[in-house]
């Protein structure tokens, strides 16, 4: 289990006047919308403006990503599932979207909470997606990780 080694949950963060995207996959539905309630909770706890959008798989999440930084947005939460088939198209959409994601956070200068689920299985997604008897909820670190990286970008360039 990928767990290993997380850090001890912080404080509770107030994010109250960030606009933040929430932008999810389609595919793995029952994984994915875990991973959304565990981003809009977390969201929701720290007073953040949030709204969602859908695009049609990973491979999508960055150029949704690079609009939602131009239409405003303080934070991105980029969620997808991808899981490895028989075929090297999980190592393609795995390295695409991570670096597309990266590139576009560092271009805004602004950041993209990373909720990319890249699986061996299904038994994977549903152990990380928050859901009643998951291990752990990478929709919610993906925000925590977004907000606050957003407030302390902020802070950094007073």
């Amino acid at each position: 289990m990928s767990g290993a080694g997380a850090p001890t949950p912080q404080q509770p963060i107030d994010a109250t006047g960030l606009n933040v995207v929430i932008i999810a996959g389609t595919w793995h539905d029952t994984i994915t919308d875990g991973l959304i309630a565990g981003a809009e909770r977390t969201l929701n706890a720290a007073h953040a403006t949030h709204r969602l959008v859908r695009v049609p798989g990973s491979f999508e999440l960055a150029l949704a990503a690079q609009a939602a930084f131009a239409g405003g947005a303080d934070a991105v939460v980029a969620l997808g599932v991808i899981i490895r088939g028989g075929t090297p198209h999980f190592e393609y959409v795995s390295a695409a979207t991570t670096d597309g994601l990266t590139r576009v956070s560092l271009d805004a200068g602004k950041p993209v909470g990373f909720g990319v689920l890249t699986l061996d299985d299904e038994k994977q997604g549903l152990d990380r997606a928050g859901l009643e008897g998951s291990k752990e909820d990478k929709g919610a670190e993906a925000a925590d990780a977004a907000i606050r990286t957003a407030l302390l970008v902020k802070q950094l360039r007073g």
